[in-house]
Parts: structure tokens; sequence; C-alpha cells
């Protein structure tokens, strides 16, 4: 599984040393403005993996750093072996745009970006799975996104209720392609982007609060944390991606309960499991389902759909398709 990975780092300074940095940034002709109000983007060092951002608002004078990791690291994954190389390149780069003024250290760590494309190699294989996965609902710990411009149709986001993780997977080529009518300047660009991101779901994990970097990351000073979500990369993408996407087949209900009542021999589990089948479309979450089974050991039940390699979420009746491979043999 190859992991895409960002980092963003801010920076409040009083006026004038903001004013300072601006103008400087201002007068090598590298600032552009930014849809967002009092906002300037500096792309000078784009290639080589981080975005300025300036913020100049009222009350609060701001410096960002976009940092993407992959780019920085000329487009290796980040791991526990290249963690030390990432910090090095990232301390000499924000020292030198800086002019040694400030360093990695001076910025806090405030979100943390993990991505992957899940190649499943199918434009409608893709839809399919995108729309079995919706059908996941609400998990625990999680509830649907609020932000209104989602759209079910084309992705499943959840935010985090209280643990400042956030979950998103998208059919990617829908999604580029629904940006085709928003910029005619990028258009060649994004339509051809689209004709290779058929078949692609876009799977991202974000920690979006402190306290979920600590999870990951112990103590405050930024270079560790860097490093240490560099080299622990794919657990924290994975510890939220089974948390929400179960292991398993999917298949319609019919055939799940039939491969249920061959397969597990224990009564009282094999109840369970055929009644949680039975729930999940009627709540229209999995979550509400489990909460509704009224069974305290329902890990052992989600547990023995695992062993069998049945996802307890099935293949709406509506859906053309009859089967979709566990998608974890895609990651």
């Amino acid at each position: 599984m190859y992991l895409q990975t960002r980092f963003e780092l801010s920076m409040l300074l009083d006026t004038d040393k903001f004013k300072e940095l601006f103008d400087r940034a201002l007068e090598k002709g590298e600032l552009q403005p930014s849809t967002e109000d009092d906002t300037y983007v500096d792309n000078s060092l784009m290639n080589k993996g981080i975005t300025v951002t300036y913020r100049d608002s009222q009350y609060k004078k701001r410096i960002k750093l976009d940092v993407n990791a992959n780019v920085m690291l000329d487009g290796e994954e980040s791991n526990p072996d290249n963690a030390s190389k990432l910090i090095r390149r990232l301390e000499k780069r924000i020292e030198g745009y800086f002019k040694g003024e400030y360093e990695l250290n001076d910025f806090k760590l405030v979100s943390a970006y993990f991505t992957t494309d899940i190649d499943v190699r199918d434009r409608a294989k893709a839809a399919a799975y995108l729309k079995v996965i919706q059908r996941v609902g609400k998990v625990k710990g999680f509830s649907p996104a609020r932000d209104n411009w989602l759209d079910n149709e084309i992705m499943f986001a959840l935010d985090g209720n209280s643990n400042g993780i956030d979950f998103m997977i998208c059919n990617l080529e829908t999604i580029l392609r629904e940006r085709l009518d928003e910029t005619e300047s990028e258009r060649k660009k994004l339509k051809a982007m689209a004709k290779k991101a058929g078949g692609l779901l876009r799977a991202e994990v974000r920690l979006m609060e402190p306290k979920a970097i600590r999870v990951y990351a112990d103590g405050t000073v930024t270079s560790d944390q860097i490093a240490a979500l560099s080299c622990r990369c794919q657990d924290v993408f994975l510890d939220t991606f089974t948390r929400i996407v179960p292991f398993g087949e999917f298949r319609k209900k019919d055939d799940a309960v039939e491969i249920i009542r061959r397969e597990v021999a224990d009564r009282a589990l094999r109840r369970r499991m055929l009644r949680l089948v039975e729930l999940i479309p009627e709540k229209k979450s999995l979550l509400l389902a489990q909460k509704a089974l009224n069974y305290r050991k329902v890990d052992d039940v989600m547990d023995m759909f695992g062993e069998i390699d049945l996802s307890p979420v099935t293949i709406s009746k509506r859906h053309d398709v009859k089967r979709l491979e566990n998608i974890y043999k895609y990651l």
C-alpha cells in the first residue's frame, strides 16, 4: 500500500514580524491571492514539497506550511527508513525560505493527512464498492460528515465525534470529472487525470486535532511528531480504515445468510450474525444495528465475520452486482 502523506504546520506571529515576512514574499513576486479572505499563497517551493500560506487577518497573523512528504522524498513513501531524511530536508528548506530566522520547531503540527488510491481495476466495480461502503452509515466514534457540499453519490465521509479524526473514501474518477466544469484553465490536465483514475477509490484518514496526533506521536516537538507519524503512517491509516470498513467479501443478503448458515457451527453466534445482517439495512447504520443487536460481545460477532471472510454489510438488492471481493485484497 502506497500512502501519500501531508502535514500542516502553523505559526502565529505578531504584526511587525508577520509584515516583515509578508513584504519580503511580496517583493519576490511569488504571492497569489487565495479564495479565502486575507489569505495569500506562495508556491515557489511547491516542486520541493512545501506550499506557504500567509493569513493576514485582523486578529491573528498566521503562516501555514503544507508539506507533501512524498514530493519532498522524491516520490518515496514515508516510512521508518527515510523519516530522518524527511526531517533533514524539511528543516533545510524551512530555514532556507525564512533565511535562518525560523526553523521547523517554531511551527506547530496541526494536522496530518494519509491518503491511498485503491485500484479495483474496473470503473463499475469502483462505483459498486462505494455504494456498498456507504451502507455502513455510521460507526462507533464517527458520524456522517457535516460538510454540506459532500455528494453521497461520489463520496462517503465521516467526522470523528470527539477523537479528532476524519475519514473519506470517494470514486476518484467521478470527483475529477465533476471538477471539469469548475475550472477552464486546468480542464485538459483534469481530463487526462480522470481518464487514468478509472477504477480507483481514494481513501483518506485525517488527524485534525493535537489529541489525534498525540495518539501516534508523543511529545510536543514538531520534528519528533513528524518523524513518528512518518514511521507509523500505515498504522495510522489502517487503524481508522479497519474501524469503518468491515473485513470480508460483500455479498447479497441471501448469499450472506447461506454462507453464515454453512460456515458458522456455533448456533448462538450464528443467530446473532444472521440478525446483524438483517439489522444493518433496516437501521441504515452499522453502529445502530450493533446497538439493536443488544449483545455486549459484539466484537466477537464481528471477528467471526472476518474469520469467514464475509462483511456483515450486504449489497443492496437494487444493485446489479452480486459479489465484491474483500477490499483489503487491494490494499
